[in-house]
């Protein structure tokens, strides 16, 4: 298993924790509850996606929702919605990882430690933020692109 899907593995791990038990984000982090030895990379790109994910909480379940039809966040399973809230993180806020990567690796993640169909649901939700998420973009670049006026100045 690769630097990146070990880090992704272990933020699932600590989202979990921190959705269940109501672990405190800096306990989380000090990643004492590890078994098992990671490099410095691994535990760094861990702490990033930790980190980021329940600082853009509020957000990143408001994306989730939207595509949700007939369910809430809490009817989600604990499992499926740490997977969900750290992908849409790199979704929404991690530019330099490709949408493709992110919803490859959360299917792969979901087959292992979901239920059966959780990858399919898993990606069903991911590509919705993904659409949506270029919507937005589209929107957000046609405000901020300006179209010069035609009205012409009067000379005071």
């Amino acid at each position: 298993m690769g630097s990146r899907r070990n880090a992704r593995v272990i933020a699932l791990q600590a989202l979990y924790q921190y959705d269940v038990a109501k672990r405190s984000v800096d306990d989380i982090l000090t990643f004492d509850w590890l078994e098992k030895k990671h490099d410095a990379a691994t535990l760094e790109f861990s702490r990033k996606i930790i980190r980021g994910t329940i600082q853009f909480l509020g957000d990143i379940d408001a994306a989730i929702a939207s595509q949700l039809e007939h369910w809430g966040l809490d009817r989600l399973s604990y499992v499926d919605r740490a997977i969900l809230r750290f992908s849409t993180f790199s979704l929404l806020y991690q530019k330099d990882v490709p949408d493709t990567v992110v919803i490859d690796e959360a299917i792969d993640i979901a087959k292992i430690f979901g239920n059966d169909d959780s990858y399919r649901f898993v990606n069903g939700v991911l590509d919705g933020v993904r659409k949506t998420k270029g919507k937005e973009a589209v929107r957000e670049r046609g405000k901020s692109s300006s179209v010069p006026s035609t009205k012409k100045k009067k000379n005071s």
